[in-house]
């Protein structure tokens, strides 16, 4: 393992994998970039919590399957225990996997033969508090979510979401639709700030960490579903 200081400035990430190839090839891409570093490499889900714990990276990468404590598990810990936001990245693209992994709180789900500027931005994204799917699991996931609860017929509103104002459902549904700030202004006819309020208001409300949150809440109270 290895570990450098860098400028504040920085957004630094932990590279978790049992593969030593593969962290040196993420390495290689986010130290590419000016803004990104790398502060250290952990084999498996106990190095990279306690790696986590000391580091306090912005972004932790972390594969699934690896030896010992798996990557859900480490996910689990990292998200509880400390301040960093994780980015799933794995060669297994299994609704499982996906599922679980935004259920312990990962704020976003890439497959390991993602293209390097696709990585970076992802790595960016989620430093920012937003959060992704990759495209290609997208669809099957929000069947997944769908086949927890069902849509009220009456149109009501779920207890969970009881709280929310009627523009904050609307933001709400839109979320759930995969949307970003800038799409949902426009649908709505609003600045990005305003969207970025409600965003805020709505995390804040129903007590979740980021957007994958929200939607993943969004489909399992069956407030949207796949035909709405």
């Amino acid at each position: 393992m290895r570990a450098e200081e860098s400028p504040t400035d920085k957004i630094t990430v932990l590279i978790v994998d049992d593969e030593r190839l593969i962290r040196a090839g993420f390495r290689a891409i986010l130290e590419s970039e000016p803004d990104l570093t790398v502060i250290g490499e952990a084999v498996d889900g106990l190095d990279a919590i306690d790696l986590a714990k000391k580091r306090s990276p912005d972004v932790v990468l972390l594969d699934i399957r690896m030896p010992g404590m798996d990557g859900l598990t480490a996910a689990r810990r990292i998200i509880a225990e400390t301040d960093s936001r994780v980015l799933i990245l794995t060669t297994f693209d299994v609704d499982e996997y996906v599922y679980e992994a935004l259920r312990a709180g990962a704020s976003g789900f890439l497959l390991k033969d993602v293209p390097p500027e696709q990585l970076c931005w992802a790595v960016r994204s989620i430093a920012a508090g937003d959060a992704l799917i990759d495209p290609a699991v997208t669809r099957r996931l929000i069947l997944r979510f769908a086949g927890a609860a069902r849509a009220s017929e009456d149109g009501a509103v779920p207890d969970a979401l009881a709280e929310l104002t009627p523009r904050e459902l609307d933001v709400l549904a839109l979320l759930a639709q995969g949307r970003s700030n800038s799409e949902i202004a426009t649908e709505l006819v609003v600045e990005q700030s305003t969207v970025k309020t409600h965003v805020g208001r709505i995390l804040a409300k129903l007590d979740l960490r980021d957007r994958v949150q929200a939607v993943v809440l969004a489909y399992e109270s069956g407030f949207v579903t796949p035909e709405h």
